[in-house]
């Protein structure tokens, strides 16, 4: 029997005023599963949360917990769905129990403070328990925001840029603390982020948004490697492109005619590889006569594990970026050689902007 989605969302529509923030979004998410809702801002991702968590109300589709409906009029205490603030929202005026105390008020006093001990310690807090939320570092906050989300044992946690406040280092050290006590819990959680790295790393399914509707839903593995748009291309990482017009079922470029099925004569195309598609044929400029096209050094990117190169290349109006071991001369002004891994090409209707 298919298990039943913890969330399932409808055909959810929302509109203020005169703006459409969301347009027949239909999403589900099973239990012990994380997903994130990834897009830039004004994409509609967390008005989509605010509309699960309850603090908005959408003007078409429909809402099932645990195969359950949830109509606009359930109150957000009313859905057993917990809430990780981008601010925190930590009581000022409360320890650090206290606070994760806060949502157990049902509880006998005793049994509130074994669960709020024991969340504490799942995030490593339990020496921090007595203090306030003023002497506490941004990671520390963190951590104890996600302890009293996690507290009443919520069906469903939604975590809104639950990163974004914190400093890089911070960030990736929390992010991956976070993510190891919501696989403990089994939590099932939907994440709102801007961050692309952030989704890959954290989530099982990513729901690509933009323009209030979803553009794309897959795995990290498969929204990067078998993108459905140029924009879902774009967004998942780096990004090589070449436009130009469908003829005879090809799309001409420096680096040869690559096929093009399924579009129509002349339509606008872009051939689009991410820089590891790119490879260094030599260090001279290319015989006319041999593979691979001429290109440029234009500026050397140190990145430490790694370097980038920005090469440009007759015929391409954007400099691409090639990745090089970081101990790799190429100085600027340098000619290479360039070859181009075609099975790793994409080709898409050109929708730039």
């Amino acid at each position: 029997m298919p298990e039943i989605p913890r969330l399932e969302l409808d055909g959810i529509g929302c509109r203020f005023g005169a703006v459409r923030a969301l347009d027949a979004v239909s999403l589900a998410v099973a239990p012990g599963e994380i997903v994130g809702l990834l897009g830039d801002s004004g994409c509609g991702k967390s008005t989509l949360l605010r509309i699960v968590a309850g603090l908005e109300r959408p003007d078409r589709g429909t809402m099932r917990l645990d195969g359950r409906p949830v109509g606009p009029g359930v109150p957000p205490e009313a859905r057993g769905i917990g809430m990780m603030f981008q601010d925190y929202a930590l009581f000022p005026h409360l320890t650090v129990a206290e606070n994760v105390r806060f949502g157990l008020a049902g509880l006998p006093r005793a049994r509130a403070g074994a669960v709020a001990a024991a969340r504490l310690a799942e995030v490593g807090l339990t020496a921090r328990a007595g203090h306030y939320p003023a002497t506490l570092s941004g990671g520390e906050a963190q951590r104890v925001a996600l302890a009293r989300a996690l507290a009443p044992g919520p069906r469903l946690l939604l975590l809104d840029e639950p990163f974004s406040n914190l400093d890089r280092r911070t960030r990736d050290r929390v992010r991956a603390d976070t993510l190891a006590v919501l696989r403990e819990a089994g939590a099932t959680a939907l994440l709102v982020t801007h961050d692309p790295e952030e989704a890959l790393e954290v989530c099982d399914r990513i729901g690509l948004m933009r323009a209030g509707r979803l553009a794309q839903t897959g795995t990290g593995a498969e929204l990067y490697r078998r993108p459905a748009s140029l924009f879902a291309a774009r967004f998942l990482g780096e990004l090589g492109e070449i436009p130009g017009r469908c003829r005879a079922g090809s799309l001409d470029t420096p680096f040869g005619a690559l096929p093009a099925p399924g579009f129509a004569e002349g339509a606008p195309l872009c051939a689009a590889f991410r820089p590891a598609a790119l490879r260094i044929a030599g260090d001279r400029p290319v015989d006319p006569a041999g593979d691979g096209v001429p290109a440029r050094v234009l500026r050397r990117i140190y990145l430490g594990v790694g370097a980038r190169l920005e090469v440009a290349v007759a015929g391409i109006p954007d400099p691409l970026r090639l990745a090089v071991p970081p101990e790799a001369g190429h100085a600027p002004g340098s000619e290479l050689t360039l070859t181009l891994d075609r099975e790793r090409v994409y080709i898409f209707a050109d929708d730039r902007d």
